[in-house]
């Protein structure tokens, strides 16, 4: 399942939702880093940590997201990934080979899993261009491997302005 959407539209907490009507294992894969010199950084993290329940379990994932889904692959699992676009920008600074190759080898892996996998992704293109390369960069990558995402999700959600639209059931693929 991928559920994306914009900042603050309430994304990870309706991917929270249903990860929580799963009635096996929870398996929550944050790819955020800590950053204690950012306390805007900080406060988020820590709502995000609030508001998991206690009975599921956490992995602190930056990078080797392909890693951590293969290791939970089992039919009882649900895998609650969060966020795409942290993922992304934490290999920002990958050459365009690198990325390729991780980005293929965690689709593979997605397409693979015996589980549930419910993916945050971040909509980042709806604005202006960015200015400058890096930006450029991160809005093309997580475009780029979100919409491949979709491609093979079996349900896509977007969430905007807190409301929720089930994609799959309205929408036809490109």
């Amino acid at each position: 399942m991928l559920v994306t959407g914009a900042a603050r539209s309430g994304k990870s907490e309706f991917a929270e939702r249903l990860a929580n009507q799963h009635k096996g294992i929870v398996t929550y894969i944050a790819t955020a880093r800590s950053n204690s010199q950012d306390p805007d950084w900080q406060a988020r993290i820590e709502r995000h940590r609030q508001r998991r329940p206690q009975g599921w379990r956490v992995q602190e994932v930056p990078l080797d997201i392909s890693k951590s889904l293969e290791d939970c692959s089992q039919p009882q699992v649900c895998v609650l990934l969060d966020s795409l676009g942290t993922w992304v920008a934490n290999g920002l600074e990958e050459r365009e080979e690198d990325w390729g190759d991780r980005r293929d080898r965690w689709l593979q892996t997605a397409r693979d899993f015996t589980g549930t996998c419910i993916v945050v992704a971040e909509e980042t293109g709806w604005g202006v261009v960015p200015a400058y390369a890096s930006g450029r960069l991160f809005r093309d990558r997580l475009g780029d491997v979100t919409r491949r995402l979709g491609a093979i999700a079996d349900e896509t959600y977007l969430i905007v302005a807190g409301r929720i639209l089930n994609l799959s059931e309205i929408a036809d693929p490109l």
